[in-house]
């Protein structure tokens, strides 16, 4: 007898780290809603993947520095969901959404940093609130911050202060929501070869190699490392993981 598929909501899930947990979760056999900020095409083409895999999938445009629009969003995804699946219900949310901003203290604008707020604390914050109704009893909620909240390295103060705060939010979720059973735990990239920060580590070979000098396993990481962990999080598999911090970087400044 086949079990039904479970719901996952991820955002930020038409690129990079949020592309590969899309595409892992429904290797899992995961039913995916996603969002993306600008680029349909992209988006399209991760639905069409989903769907190769034999999973349904759905995403919606969300720029989450836009909180005014969450409401919004809440109800397409609720309709959507009470009209295919007959519940406004679903699993899983993996808050991933963001991106890095790099500058030295002496140099970064307030702007910036109101930017890295609402994007990687505020939005996670409200969306989680506005979702946190529809979520299953026995669900999961993955936040998604950084390996520099452990260490410093270069000039991202403004984006890995969120991402602390991000953690602390995370603990304080799984205390919270405990009431309906939900865990919640934080994954932590280390240094990934994705288009984040610019390209950086993908396209710098001095850089990335001076990374992979300083990881015990040897190398930078790369998207499929993180997108099987978040989907290894949001299963059975880890159902006593809770209010914890995954880092997930290959060992490096260890």
């Amino acid at each position: 007898m086949s079990t039904k598929s479970k719901i996952v909501l991820v955002t930020g899930g038409s690129r990079g780290l949020g592309r590969d947990m899309v595409l892992n979760l429904a290797k899992k056999g995961n039913n995916i809603i996603f969002t993306y900020n600008s680029n349909k095409d992209e988006a399209d083409k991760v639905v069409n993947g989903v769907i190769a895999l034999g999973q349904k999938a759905i995403a919606y445009p969300l720029d989450v520095r836009k909180s005014e629009t969450f409401d919004d969003f809440v109800k397409k995804v609720t309709n959507h969901l009470i009209e295919n699946e007959g519940t406004p219900n679903f699993d899983y949310l993996i808050n991933n959404a963001g991106y890095g901003s790099y500058g030295k203290i002496t140099e970064t604008t307030e702007e910036t940093l109101d930017t890295m707020y609402a994007v990687h604390l505020k939005a996670p914050y409200l969306l989680t609130q506005k979702l946190f109704p529809f979520i299953n009893e026995n669900g999961a909620i993955v936040n998604i911050s950084s390996g520099l909240t452990r260490f410093t390295f270069g000039d991202f103060s403004s984006y890995a202060i969120m991402k602390s705060a991000l953690e602390t939010l995370s603990r304080y979720m799984a205390k919270e929501f405990a009431i309906k059973k939900i865990r919640v735990n934080t994954l932590a990239p280390g240094a990934i070869e994705t288009d984040f920060g610019g390209g950086a580590v993908r396209d710098n070979k001095e850089y990335n190699n001076l990374i992979a000098s300083q990881t015990a396993l040897g190398r930078v990481g790369l998207p499929d490392d993180i997108g099987s962990v978040v989907s290894f999080l949001c299963s059975d598999d880890a159902k006593w993981i809770n209010a914890q911090r995954l880092e997930v970087s290959g060992g490096i400044h260890i």
